[in-house]
């Protein structure tokens, strides 16, 4: 069974940049479509990017398309989203996930990490 560990979370100013790291024991990513989420307090999971199991296609929220940047690396058995120009909105806990499916609903991924907390201060 596949181990996820999300990494790469603290409090950055509002514009800055940070990168997430989701590394992946038990298991390898490469059999598995990854995707990114996040959750605020009072809302629901949310999408947000999500990688095939080759990495030849993603697909993002229409809230962070053209900020975050979802990647994988194969030989490190890692997944990362690299977030650019980050707003208080972005405030929220982060998790990777690990499917079958290339998808953006969270009920078809199968694996999750235990999150990380990503605070943007305005």
């Amino acid at each position: 069974q596949v181990q996820l560990v999300e990494s790469g979370g603290g409090l950055v100013q509002a514009g800055g940049s940070l990168k997430l790291s989701c590394a992946a024991s038990g298991g390898a990513l490469s059999n598995y479509a990854m995707g990114w989420f996040r959750q605020a307090p009072g809302n629901e999971r949310a999408f947000l990017a999500a990688i095939t199991r080759s990495g030849g296609s993603t697909s993002y929220a229409q809230s962070v398309k053209g900020r975050f940047t979802i990647s994988r690396d194969t030989a490190k058995n890692t997944v990362y989203l690299q977030m650019n120009n980050l707003k208080s909105e972005d405030t929220a806990v982060y998790y990777c996930a690990a499917g079958w499916s290339f998808t953006i609903y969270a009920s078809t991924y199968d694996y999750w990490g235990q999150g990380t907390q990503v605070t943007v201060s305005s």
